[in-house]
């Protein structure tokens, strides 16, 4: 009985000792465990904002020659495109028009700390989609957003968003063609007159409040957030990844099939799916392009076919719910 008592006496004693040990022995373990918000913050704070600096076609030459075919200046971007008119998609029994959706976009973008940013949009064929990223990693380009444009639309096509930073443009270039040309994508083609838009334009603009572009037989109107947009430590320009696009593919008789994608932060998100749907707009694909940005920037695609004016105000009241503005210099800028 006494050894009994004195072993009870102890057990107290000895479940604290061994608690105590243990949470020594674990508590190097413990303070090892990274904190990633923590360590993303103070990477942020190391890094002031860098901001985007003006250039011209000729500080693009080598980016040019690895791409094998020309760009344009868009503001701080140069900017190439890649359409895959090889492509015959069809939605909803529409047949896409490369401008409308099939079209690859990429753009470089100098800082003042003499860096380049790439980002884009990649068009690939669910046969070339695992191809086109493992080259794409052998390069070093991220993939940060794979995902759908249309609905029930065949062949299966799909939509790679691409990134890349660093001081060597013209070997990201490298890579971006290298894995391009896995794909299907075409050469590029002789430049050809502009066909007029076959719509009543001057009513799409009044109803979407922002002048529109054509491009080819496309007509596109372009708001951009009116926040200051960054990817990490830098400055996004205007029109580089956070613009809302509103894409009109004639289809006769004042109809069009209707096309694109809203950019939104979260609080907006709700408010844009319910005038989308209010209007008879259907929903494709809600996700992000980006991985590092601040805002946090959420993007809808949407399709929907009918009067063209009549979708321009439909759109419009899901696009007059984001902080938006026109695209500065119009759609093509």
């Amino acid at each position: 009985m006494a050894d009994e008592r004195q072993q009870d006496s102890r057990s107290p004693l000895t479940t604290s000792r061994r608690r105590l040990l243990a949470a020594t022995a674990f508590a190097p373990v413990l303070g090892a465990v990274p904190d990633r918000a923590g360590a993303l913050s103070a990477r942020r704070e190391d890094h002031a904002l860098v901001e985007p600096v003006m250039t011209k076609p000729a500080d693009w030459a080598d980016v040019r020659t690895a791409l094998g075919r020309p760009g344009d200046m868009r503001r701080f971007m140069y900017h190439t495109a890649f359409p895959r008119r090889d492509l015959k998609v069809f939605s909803r029994g529409v047949r896409i028009d490369p401008a409308l959706a099939l079209g690859t976009h990429v753009s470089f973008v100098r800082y003042a700390d003499r860096s380049t940013l790439l980002m884009g949009d990649v068009v690939v064929t669910e046969g070339e989609l695992q191809r086109f990223c493992d080259v794409l990693q052998q390069h070093g380009i991220m993939q940060t957003a794979i995902h759908k444009h249309l609905l029930a639309h065949e062949p299966a096509v799909w939509w790679l968003h691409v990134h890349a930073h660093g001081h060597d443009p013209a070997a990201v270039a490298r890579g971006l063609r290298a894995a391009l040309d896995r794909t299907g994508t075409p050469p590029a083609g002789p430049a050809a007159p502009s066909p007029p838009v076959d719509l009543d334009t001057t009513a799409i603009d009044a109803a979407m409040g922002v002048k529109g572009a054509p491009d080819g037989v496309i007509y596109k109107s372009t708001f951009v957030r009116r926040e200051t947009v960054t990817d990490g430590h830098l400055v996004l320009p205007p029109g580089l990844g956070s613009t809302t696009s509103v894409n009109f593919q004639p289809l006769g008789g004042g109809r069009a099939a209707v096309s694109g994608d809203l950019v939104m932060i979260a609080g907006e998100v709700q408010p844009v799916l319910t005038a989308l749907r209010r209007g008879g707009v259907e929903l494709v694909e809600l996700h992000h392009h980006n991985l590092d940005d601040r805002p946090r920037l959420f993007f809808v695609h949407y399709w929907a076919v009918g009067g063209a004016v009549r979708l321009a105000r439909a759109v419009r009241k899901a696009v007059d719910t984001t902080n938006v503005a026109p695209m500065p210099g119009g759609a093509g800028q």
